[in-house]
């Protein structure tokens, strides 16, 4: 008999792995297919298996349940769970924003303001990612193009973001951290675009592993931000 259930937790494709391993050792389980894009694995059993029993074979990390009812759940609070699992990403942004006002408001200056975020945001989002950096890797690479592609960028990636927040906010060599800042994230932002018109579901790794935050328009948004301001910023100096 087959039966195919929904698995939760998946980040990545060694997480799809992980979940086909420990599956596989169930007893009566003769074959076990991992779908990382649809989230579910399709289990072929010599005959029926509880799915407490599937449970018990999954690290805590994972989750899994009849395909009907995870259907049946996701429609019923989808939205709710999506701005729930960005709430996170949209409270870094408002401290960042303030943080930049305040740094600024005694005597405003527009390009300072948007140069202390600039810089703000490169650290902050590094430092969520520098805190697990073998598993980052994994997750910049499902969407971004130059991760795939250049061997080790993956891995330089937090660094480089945390070198671009140090010269914004020192104010040293701007006009290549704006360039290095419109190449990187452009490619990114191709990726994330690429990846929400397949409708892939991917877990976002702007703030790296340590929160689940799903690929969503948002991710877009938050890319698209940080170019228009390096757009603006170049054309000032130009």
């Amino acid at each position: 008999m087959q039966h195919t259930y929904a698995i939760t937790g998946m980040t990545c494709s060694g997480c799809a792995a992980s979940v086909k391993e420990q599956l596989s050792k169930v007893l009566g389980v003769e074959k076990v297919d991992v779908d990382l894009d649809k989230a579910e694995a399709t289990i072929v059993m010599e005959q029926h298996v509880p799915l407490q029993q599937l449970k018990d074979a999954l690290s805590q990390k994972y989750g899994i349940s009849f395909k009907e009812d995870h259907l049946a759940a996701n429609s019923e609070a989808v939205d709710k769970s999506k701005w729930e699992q960005l709430k996170p990403l949209f409270l870094i942004f408002g401290y960042l924003f303030v943080a930049a006002f305040l740094l600024n408001y005694k005597n405003w200056s527009t390009t300072n303001a948007m140069l202390d975020f600039m810089g703000l945001f490169y650290i902050v989002f590094s430092f969520f990612k520098l805190l697990d950096l073998k598993g980052f890797p994994e997750s910049f690479r499902m969407y971004d193009p130059l991760a795939r592609a250049v061997p080790f960028y993956d891995k330089v990636y937090p660094f480089l973001e945390l070198v671009l927040g140090l010269l914004f906010l020192m104010r040293f060599q701007i006009q290549l951290a704006l360039i290095v800042t419109l190449l990187i994230l452009g490619i990114t932002t191709y990726g994330v675009t690429k990846s929400l018109l397949d409708k892939k579901s991917i877990r976002c790794a702007c703030l790296g592993t340590a929160l689940n935050l799903p690929m969503t328009e948002a991710t877009f948004i938050e890319n698209v931000i940080m170019l228009v301001m390096a757009l603006i910023m170049l054309f000032q100096m130009g």
